[in-house]
């Protein structure tokens, strides 16, 4: 596997067809100053071409997840940042947060967040641009920037979470800025799985394998069409999408593979795309 090298605050690991990337700044909760924003950036990046990789999880080090953005520079301003006056600089770090939201959610693998403690703001943003979602009963979500004089849309939130709880449960807690626990999370449909604390990363590892054990075409076509198909604007566009998907896919000869393996009885031998 090939990622980016002389990281300071991502570690990356394999666990069989399954990629672990791990935030580690602990001493600060995971916050996203510049360089953890620019590394996972570059791990995405990377991952998203990487063929044998599966599926993806993300993880925090230590008592959190994800604190969000940390005010605190890490390692420089974002990325031609420098020589810019107050608009150009700040509006660079935001970009530069906003890139890395698009980073994840774009990456060709499913991507599964394993959420404890701390996931407010950028934190948030990142568990719900991840397209499943393990957490503990105690961890915390909040959408926090109403609450320092900005506003709760921020970086992605303002699409993902109506979508992920609907405009009503959304709306509540972009204009509250309260915080809300696993338990809620779970209750209102936003994880995949609700688990016992410490035992979150094991939960999404088993749930990135049995997206991982499926063709390489069937997870990047089933990825790419239903967060198309989100925003569809009528089923018609979302079926003419579909017919392509499918009637493309039986060129991969992984159907009819299926198909033999299913009357052998014996777990199928794919096809590379």
């Amino acid at each position: 596997m090939t990622v980016p090298h002389e990281m300071t605050y991502v570690d990356v690991r394999t666990d069989g067809r399954v990629a672990v990337v791990t935030m580690s700044r602990p001493d600060r909760l995971n916050a996203l100053g510049p360089q953890l924003t620019g590394e996972l950036i570059d791990t995405f990046h990377a991952l998203h071409r990487e063929r044998e990789i599966g599926a993806i999880v993300i993880e925090g080090a230590g008592a959190g997840f994800c604190a969000g953005a940390d005010l605190r520079a890490d390692g420089g301003p974002a990325p031609d940042a420098e020589r810019r006056g107050p608009v150009g600089t700040v509006y660079r770090s935001q970009e530069q947060l906003a890139d890395m939201i698009l980073a994840i959610h774009e990456c060709d693998k499913p991507v599964v967040a394993a959420v404890h403690g701390a996931a407010v703001g950028g934190g948030l943003a990142i568990a719900l641009a991840c397209d499943l979602r393990v957490a503990t009963p105690t961890t915390r979500f909040g959408a926090a920037f109403i609450k320092v004089g900005l506003s709760a849309c921020d970086v992605g939130v303002s699409y993902f979470l109506p979508r992920i709880l609907g405009a009503t449960r959304a709306a509540e807690i972009m204009l509250t800025g309260r915080h809300f626990t696993g338990e809620e999370a779970d209750r209102w449909g936003m994880l995949n799985a609700l688990v016992d604390e410490g035992t979150e990363t094991d939960t999404a590892l088993a749930l990135a394998a049995q997206v991982a054990e499926n063709t390489e075409y069937g997870v990047w076509m089933t990825k790419r069409g239903l967060w198309a198909n989100i925003d569809a604007p009528s089923i018609r566009h979302a079926i003419e999408l579909e017919n392509r998907t499918q009637v493309l896919g039986t060129f991969t000869g992984n159907m009819a593979e299926a198909m033999v393996a299913f009357q052998q009885k014996r777990p199928p031998n794919w096809s590379p795309m």
